[in-house]
């Protein structure tokens, strides 16, 4: 298992992810957490009412490129139509998680 060079905030990318389809009762929460800790990424995951998932990513801007297009599929009983992506600045996040 490969060591991460030592980064700096600038090395960093985070992004706040909204993802649309049936992607509530799939298991996609837990999915991602599982998904996003392989990665490395810092973070949180969560459902919206509105039946979105709503997700934060924080890492090297390779894992988030690897997250984003991860999160385009999902698991396999999901069924993603949309995933709205925006960069924002990084904040030294760490560990991921479900939020309620």
């Amino acid at each position: 298992m490969g060591r991460m060079k030592n980064q700096s905030l600038s090395e960093i990318v985070r992004i706040h992810v909204f993802v649309s389809g049936k992607v509530q009762g799939v298991g996609y929460r837990y999915a991602t957490v599982s998904e996003a800790r392989k990665l490395g990424l810092g973070g949180w995951v969560r459902n919206l009412p509105d039946g979105r998932v709503e997700a934060v990513f924080e890492g090297t801007k390779e894992a988030v490129e690897r997250i984003i297009v991860w999160c385009d599929r999902g698991p396999a009983p999901a069924l993603v139509s949309d995933v709205e992506v925006e960069y924002r600045e990084p904040e030294g996040i760490e560990g991921f998680e479900v939020r309620m």
